[in-house]
């Protein structure tokens, strides 16, 4: 199975692959997710280690079960034949309604098929109001194309 765009990276290809990975991520959709990573996919989201897709299902389950109206945006950072950086913010509530912004960095390693076999994440979480939410586009679903990235400004 191929997932083009394939590495080596070009700087447009390696934004296409940032961009698709925050469309699938929008998607809330843990199955459509995991396909476009290695079956023995090895994975650092914060202090957690897991490996392979079985288990990139039931971690974003349980993600998405916790992090409520969730919206994702991820910049590309810095890329390097198959290795890509990015930085990413998203906002979501837990079950209380309490919203919050969570800014992180990932560094992804893809075989020659465009799949990833290699993600670590690490992420910081920061309570803001509900006044405080920049990202309001209907979720689950794709950032829509007038709502920009996050340029210049990471905070």
């Amino acid at each position: 199975m191929s997932r083009p765009p394939l590495p080596p990276f070009t700087r447009e290809t390696a934004a296409q692959k940032a961009r698709m990975a925050e469309d699938a991520w929008n998607s809330r959709d843990p199955v459509r997710v995991a396909g476009a990573y290695t079956e023995d996919s090895r994975w650092r989201n914060r202090s957690e280690l897991f490996q392979g897709r079985e288990a990139i299902v039931a971690f974003l389950t349980r993600k998405w079960e916790k992090e409520q109206e969730y919206r994702l945006i991820k910049d590309l950072w810095a890329f390097d034949g198959n290795r890509i950086a990015v930085r990413f913010q998203y906002e979501w509530h837990d079950a209380s309604g309490n919203w919050f912004r969570s800014y992180g960095n990932e560094q992804w390693e893809f075989d020659e098929h465009g799949l990833m076999r290699r993600r670590e994440a690490s992420i910081n979480d920061i309570a803001i109001s509900e006044k405080d939410r920049r990202f309001h586009w209907p979720a689950p679903g794709p950032r829509p194309a007038d709502v920009p990235g996050l340029g210049q400004e990471p905070f």
